[in-house]
């Protein structure tokens, strides 16, 4: 089954204790349509406030409904700030997170100098001017098998910090500025890290040259800051890895 939600009101994907997620609201959306305890498995956790265009998830049911009807049902179910946009049936044994071959994801920065408040809780506000061309020929060093541990945060449990980007695109769309990177992977804040060292680049305060040594630091304190996570989108998720950019 495939989701877009806006995450604004959620602890992101994966279930809470203490704060609503998105997995807990179509487990119940699910309940109510089907009169099944379900746990859904989803292809990533995305943090608070991290938006989805395509979140993919996989679940099974006792209940002989078909897709149209579950994905129809569900819709009735969920808030308005959750959608199920794709649903079909999986091969026995299909995983949504253990099969995924890779993501992209998209982050979007508002550069104006002037608020805009329908992008309060959908992209960053940036206000210096950003030389798009200047940071689209810089996170061309991101692209190809790395190892990103000066870009992932300190509460990373990853052992293992080798991912491949396989490509990275900073475009300006108006006072649109979108950063766009597909890869088998991303560590905890990665993308939000590589964004965050781009408008160091951008401010002087990196070197443009700089991200080849930065990753061979592996030193999370040569990279720039974490952005919020607002301006993040999981934008496309891939079962095919020659379908990935």
């Amino acid at each position: 089954m495939k989701l877009a939600y806006d995450g604004s009101n959620y602890h992101g994907w994966q279930r809470q204790s203490n704060a609503l997620a998105v997995q807990e609201v179509v487990e119940h959306a699910i309940f109510k349509l089907t009169g099944e305890n379900v746990v859904v498995q989803g292809c990533s956790r995305t943090d608070a406030g991290v938006h989805a265009r395509e979140y993919v998830l996989s679940f099974g049911l006792e209940l002989p409904i078909n897709c149209k009807g579950l994905q129809m049902g569900l819709n009735s179910w969920l808030p308005d700030d959750i959608s199920v946009i794709g649903c079909e049936e999986a091969a026995e044994g299909f995983h949504a997170r253990y099969h995924c071959k890779g993501k992209e994801y998209e982050y979007i920065v508002h550069n104006s100098r002037i608020k805009n408040p329908f992008y309060r809780n959908t992209a960053l506000r940036y206000s210096c001017a950003i030389d798009a061309d200047l940071l689209d020929k810089a996170s061309q060093d991101f692209v190809g098998e790395h190892d990103f541990k000066a870009f992932c945060s300190t509460a990373c449990d990853k052992e293992i910090t080798v991912r491949t980007i396989r490509s990275f695109s900073v475009r300006r769309e108006g006072d649109l500025v979108i950063f766009t990177v597909s890869g088998n992977g991303f560590l905890y804040n990665m993308v939000r890290i590589m964004v965050g060292t781009l408008l160091f680049i951008n401010e002087g305060k990196i070197a443009a040259d700089a991200i080849p040594s930065i990753i061979a630091s592996k030193d999370r304190k040569k990279a720039g800051k974490t952005v919020p996570p607002q301006g993040l989108y999981l934008n496309k998720v891939y079962y095919d890895e020659d379908l990935i950019d």
